[in-house]
């Protein structure tokens, strides 16, 4: 980490505390905001962060995680997306049929939310790992990230790393849907009980 920043996490659910625990850890300030104050509390605890509303966790902040069931992404950000202008956000979600892994937006889940925060530098990331990932610190990951801004990608890459994984950009948001297809292809497999591994080649 070079420099602390102010983290904001929009979300209670398992994805918001892994990775809120990996950032406060590496000496980040830190701010769980929910739509239920006792959960925000309970997460913010547990973590060593402080806990707010969906606003005063994305006012203000170096970046905002939004990590949110996808059904909730439209209430959180009429919340919200007025303070988010400017803030790297990130999206980790996951916007598929249970137990299937088809994507339901026509477009993509990450276009969608900017859409929802005009103005916010949307930038996809964390959605291909499960969240006990960023709490065990096991082996070492590739977190692949699509997004349109420059230094709001430099900014997400920053706390890959600060959580133990090394970023790489595969694109602008342009790519994004194909990134968001690895994940439910992932998904898809899984839930017929296949290693998603084993029908990956290796390269090299």
């Amino acid at each position: 980490m070079e420099e602390q920043m102010r983290i904001g996490i929009l979300g209670t659910g398992n994805v918001a505390a892994a990775l809120g625990e990996g950032w406060t850890r590496a000496g980040h300030e830190v701010v769980v905001g929910g739509r239920s104050p006792e959960k925000a509390a309970a997460v913010a605890e547990q973590i060593g962060a402080t806990a707010g509303t969906l606003r005063e966790a994305a006012t203000g902040r170096d970046a905002v995680l939004l990590a949110v069931p996808w059904e909730a992404v439209t209430e959180v950000l009429a919340d919200t997306a007025d303070v988010l202008v400017g803030t790297p956000l990130i999206d980790p979600t996951n916007a598929v049929r249970h137990g299937e892994g088809v994507l339901l937006p026509a477009d993509s889940a990450a276009r969608r939310i900017a859409e929802l925060a005009p103005g916010a530098h949307v930038v996809k990331a964390f959605h291909l790992f499960p969240a006990a990932q960023w709490v065990k610190q096991e082996e070492p990951v590739v977190v692949a990230m699509c997004g349109d801004d420059e230094r709001a990608l430099a900014v997400v890459g920053g706390l890959v790393a600060d959580v133990g994984a090394r970023p790489a950009v595969l694109g602008s948001l342009e790519r994004v849907r194909q990134l968001e297809e690895v994940a439910g292809f992932v998904i898809g497999l899984a839930f017929q009980g296949v290693d998603p591994n084993a029908a990956i080649p290796k390269v090299g």
